[in-house]
């Protein structure tokens, strides 16, 4: 079977199908409190905007009841120029006080589909396989979601309560100037409105490129920045300090000149945006005075239009604000959106059944694989391990040893044969099951920037803080936690830098121990320590060993000498198996590798 390294987070079927994507947060599926939200927060959307139309026409009856010689308007009700004053006041407030309304009844449902999608992105993110993550950078990563999250943010509020009040609020006016004035406003503002949208659209289109390769070298920077602090002790040890200020600068550099090119190009945008309106203003107006001039209308008529415009110009300079971002939050969200679409390698076949294990026998039945079907790693590895009994896999570095704990745990799928436990291929029962009944203890663990007490527990989510205790005597590692000033509280820093190698092994034996699964899996677990600290935790292992069916990947012959059966792999093939003794008296490709260690340890 082929497979390919390469990614793609390609957008959805283009704007419309990300837009697509996102409607269904507007209207939610079975929540009703929501749509009453949506609905009474559209309700007061609409109200904000006749009264916004409505508006000018009581600052027009103000204006002409200054002038006595005017009759004033049926809808005046007989107020004078103050009262009129403050009827105009009140319907400005009452406009302002119905967007606020609108805003604050839809806030609920915005900020309900951000954590729905959060939460989707970030479990769709540990759906994604192994090799997937191997080839992502995790700066990269979190850094298309917080921008994709923060492009739904907009759209959502944007896109619903702004496009759409937007070309509500046009059409009434026009049509108020088409009824009240005259078709030569209304083709005035038409024409303005069409110049500036076309203006507009066109010349965002153009800036989009300028956004998207700047959204990528300010991705690269933060990667380079991310994966520099997360090596800090290596480019300490180097002296590197000014090399990767110079890589990260070089980054910047070119996230500069991208970032220039877009404030460049969008200065010209906002330029020609204030000379189609300004055009379109001083058109409108020249008419209303000609009208004043002439008789045809009132003061309060010329206030009322030049009112109007300006009601007209707010909302235009708005659009084009909300279009650009609104393009921009799409190049964002494509992103994501490609990243959500990015499907699992390894799924759970339809009708996979959960994983029963009462004996704990693993077997590998002709196991074929390879990471690229160009480079095959095992080539029909067959052994048994039989319940409660520990079978040790050696070999020289790249022969697949580490690769036959990742299949087992399912992170890849395999390319031929079976892996079983109790008879019961890994490839049809659910991963969760598979995961909850296998432990590994890695060659370095790795572990979360909170307390130690978290650190054990998460073994088992809800274990007790006892039970986390007992967990860690049984680790030998209760007496130096209950030592600290914080003891279990203690913060154990950026993946567990602030303890030893030692330590940190003892607290992910500990939360092994505290998941006490069936099926154990020692991934080199302590060749990364040194002898002393080797040979001590090597009793904790062959304690929480006992009872279980146990696979030890070790490079280290020597903690391998008690096992049940040592499989001897070599370019992905089974070249020797059988107990320490056994192949000792073989004399073959064991023997040589035992032979050769203890000489290396003599010389040390």
């Amino acid at each position: 079977m082929r497979r390919s390294t390469k990614t793609t987070t390609g957008p959805p079927a283009g704007a419309l199908g990300i837009i697509r994507r996102v409607a269904p947060y507007l209207w939610p599926e079975g929540q009703t409190d929501m749509k009453v939200r949506v609905v009474t927060a559209l309700t007061m959307l609409v109200v904000a905007k006749l009264i916004a139309v409505s508006t000018p026409f009581f600052y027009k009856a103000a204006v002409d009841a200054l002038a006595p010689e005017t009759i004033p308007p049926a809808f005046a009700l007989g107020l004078g120029a103050v009262g009129l004053t403050i009827v105009y006041g009140l319907a400005r407030a009452m406009n302002s006080g119905f967007q606020q309304l609108r805003d604050a009844l839809f806030a609920p449902v915005g900020q309900r589909a951000l954590r729905r999608l959060a939460a989707e992105t970030f479990e769709h993110m540990h759906r994604l396989s192994m090799r997937y993550h191997i080839t992502r950078r995790t700066g990269g990563l979190s850094r298309i979601v917080e921008r994709g999250v923060k492009g739904v943010d907009f759209l959502l509020r944007f896109l619903l309560f702004s496009i759409g009040p937007l070309v509500l609020e046009l059409l009434l006016i026009g049509a108020i100037l088409f009824f009240v004035f005259d078709v030569w406003y209304l083709l005035i503002v038409t024409a303005t409105i069409a110049a500036y949208v076309t203006f507009t659209f066109k010349v965002t289109e153009w800036r989009v490129r300028f956004r998207r390769v700047m959204n990528e070298q300010d991705t690269d920077a933060n990667q380079k920045a991310i994966d520099s602090l997360l090596n800090f002790e290596t480019v300490k040890y180097f002296g590197a300090e000014a090399r990767e200020a110079a890589r990260y600068d070089d980054a910047m550099r070119r996230y500069e000149g991208a970032a220039l090119r877009t404030s460049y190009s969008l200065a010209f945008l906002n330029f020609g945006q204030a000379i189609l309106i300004t055009a379109g203003l001083v058109g409108v107006m020249v008419l209303a005075a000609i009208g004043v001039q002439s008789g045809d209308l009132t003061v309060g008529d010329f206030v009322m239009v030049n009112a109007y415009m300006v009601q007209i110009t707010m909302p235009l300079n708005f659009l084009g604000t909300v279009y650009r971002e609104i393009r921009q939050a799409l190049v964002d969200m494509a992103e994501m959106f490609g990243l959500l679409e990015q499907p699992p390698e390894v799924k759970d076949r339809p009708g996979a059944t959960t994983l029963r294990v009462d004996a704990g026998r693993v077997e590998f039945g002709e196991v074929r694989f390879g990471y690229d079907a160009a480079r095959p790693i095992l080539h029909g590895i067959s052994f048994t391990v039989e319940p409660g009994r520990t079978v040790a896999v050696v070999g020289p570095s790249g022969s697949g040893k580490s690769t036959l704990g990742r299949l087992l745990f399912r992170f890849y799928d395999i390319d031929g044969g079976a892996i079983r436990i109790d008879g019961q291929d890994v490839r049809d029962v659910t991963q969760d099951s598979l995961h909850a009944m296998i432990g590994v203890v890695p060659q370095d663990t790795v572990l979360f920037n909170d307390t130690i007490r978290y650190n054990i527990a998460y073994g088992r989510a809800d274990a007790t803080f006892e039970e986390v205790r007992e967990a860690a005597r049984a680790a030998r590692i209760d007496a130096f936690i209950e030592a600290l000033p914080d003891g279990y509280e203690t913060t154990v820093g950026e993946r567990g830098l602030k303890l030893s190698g030692g330590e940190k092994q003892r607290v992910g034996i500990a939360r092994t121990i505290l998941k006490n699964p069936p099926i154990l899996v020692l991934d080199e677990a302590t060749s990364a320590l040194d002898t002393e600290t080797e040979r001590s935790i090597q009793n904790e292992l062959a304690t929480i060993s006992r009872g279980r069916s146990v696979i030890t990947i070790a490079h280290r012959l020597s903690t391998v000498v008690e096992a049940d059966l040592i499989v001897v792999l070599e370019a992905g093939h089974i070249v020797e198996e059988g107990t320490h003794g056994t192949l000792l008296a073989k004399g073959g490709r064991y023997a040589s590798m035992w032979y050769r260690q203890l000489a290396e340890e003599a010389a040390a």
